[in-house]
């Protein structure tokens, strides 16, 4: 998942960015309002969490901009403010979820783990030919048995799951796995595609590239119909 992180507090960034990116998320920080807005332009996020105590233009202020123009991105606000008024108002401007400073962790998590299931449609099994993801024990299940992947396998697996029978293009890919931060370069997604491809194989799936357009997985039967 691709989630942009929004808090001028460098310390508290630097934090929560290790962290979350030690859960799976592709993070990307900025500090500023105008900072995310100018990201939001250039990146697809699946997800943001904005802090409110921002300088100049504060996360109220840029959740209000943004749902102005229709941005779906989820958000889950950051702010020291602990008063039901300040929670009020957050939530009427479009806010998904709240978490108030100081907080743990893990229940930050937990909340993110909560709007991704949203975004997913609530679907915590996502089924595929004979291939299952299990988006709450993060993990995909060959019949009954847990495919042996690594990180990024199971990123890019999971990945063209929840999006079975679409194609999904290289950069769409590679925008999942990595940050700005990141070394790698777009031939690492045909690194990881193929050896995904490997280990589906018995699976009743077909993995394939559409030229130019980037891959498609899809039940074997879905494209053993499909009109010639």
């Amino acid at each position: 998942m691709r989630l942009l992180l929004v808090e001028d507090d460098a310390d508290l960034a630097d934090g929560l960015a290790n962290a979350l990116r030690q859960s799976d998320y592709a993070v990307d920080c900025v500090v500023s309002g105008e900072a995310a807005e100018v990201a939001l332009q250039h990146v697809r996020y699946d997800l943001m969490v904005l802090d409110v105590g921002l300088p100049r233009r504060d996360g109220f202020e840029v959740l209000k901009r943004l749902r102005a123009k229709g941005s779906p991105i989820l958000v889950l606000m950051l702010t020291a403010r602990d008063d039901t008024a300040s929670r009020i108002h957050g939530l009427d401007l479009g806010a998904d979820d709240y978490l108030t400073k100081p907080f743990v962790l893990k229940e930050l998590e937990a909340r993110l783990r909560a709007l991704t299931r949203r975004l997913r449609g609530q679907e915590s099994l996502v089924r595929c030919g004979r291939l299952t993801l299990d988006t709450i024990g993060q993990r995909i299940l060959s019949d009954a048995a847990p495919l042996e992947l690594t990180r990024k396998e199971y990123q890019v697996l999971a990945f063209l799951i929840e999006r079975r029978g679409k194609v999904v293009s290289k950069e769409n890919l590679f925008q999942r796995l990595y940050d700005w931060n990141s070394d790698a370069n777009l031939e690492v997604v045909e690194v990881y595609v193929s050896r995904v491809r490997k280990k589906i194989e018995p699976a009743g799936v077909s993995l394939r590239v559409v030229r130019g357009l980037g891959y498609l997985l899809e039940d074997r039967k879905d494209e053993l119909e499909r009109p010639v």
